[in-house]
């Protein structure tokens, strides 16, 4: 297989890890996950993610190392990046990859994540929520993007009534259409 190099962006509990793990298997590729690094200072901090994400709104300089690292690791290729702004980084770098956005039904999403580190799906809901306002609020702010606009991504998926492995499926298809592999 020539060098390939694919992101995985979307909104909390949309699937990318699930997915990103299963194209790893299926493709062989290494997976970064950049959201366990921002995870990491979160805990480093002693902070929540929905608190660490409202510290980062004054903080660029967390965002920027993070966001520096995910440039170094694309620009090597050959990898599976997930993480919310894979795609636009690559995009605004100008390195080649193909660019994956999913989203889901956001009580959907909330469920997902209560079914994967417990707690309560409102309040699940609403800590998701606040969260995606604060990411969207610094991304525009740092770099002016609007998280809203897929218009970069090379295929969007919505998650909300597909099994995982129909989403690779769907994904390995556009693959091989676009002769991305």
């Amino acid at each position: 297989m020539s060098m390939a190099t694919i992101t995985i962006s979307g909104t909390p509990g949309s699937g990318k890890s699930t997915v990103a793990h299963l194209l790893h298997e299926r493709l062989n590729l290494p997976y970064v996950y950049s959201g366990l690094i921002f995870r990491e200072a979160a805990q480093n901090h002693g902070m929540s993610l929905e608190e660490f994400s409202r510290h980062c709104e004054t903080q660029s300089d967390i965002d920027r190392e993070l966001d520096d690292r995910q440039i170094e690791l694309l620009r090597q290729g050959n990898l599976i990046l997930e993480g919310r702004l894979a795609g636009w980084l690559a995009h605004r770098h100008h390195i080649p990859a193909f660019k994956i956005m999913l989203d889901a039904e956001s009580t959907l999403r909330a469920q997902r994540i209560v079914n994967r580190e417990q707690g309560d799906v409102e309040e699940r809901k609403r800590e998701m929520l606040q969260r995606e306002q604060s990411e969207r609020t610094r991304y525009e702010t740092y770099y002016g993007i609007d998280l809203l606009d897929t218009s970069i991504y090379d295929l969007v998926i919505d998650t909300s009534n597909k099994a995982p492995e129909v989403i690779v499926d769907m994904i390995l298809q556009r693959l091989k259409e676009t002769h991305y592999l």
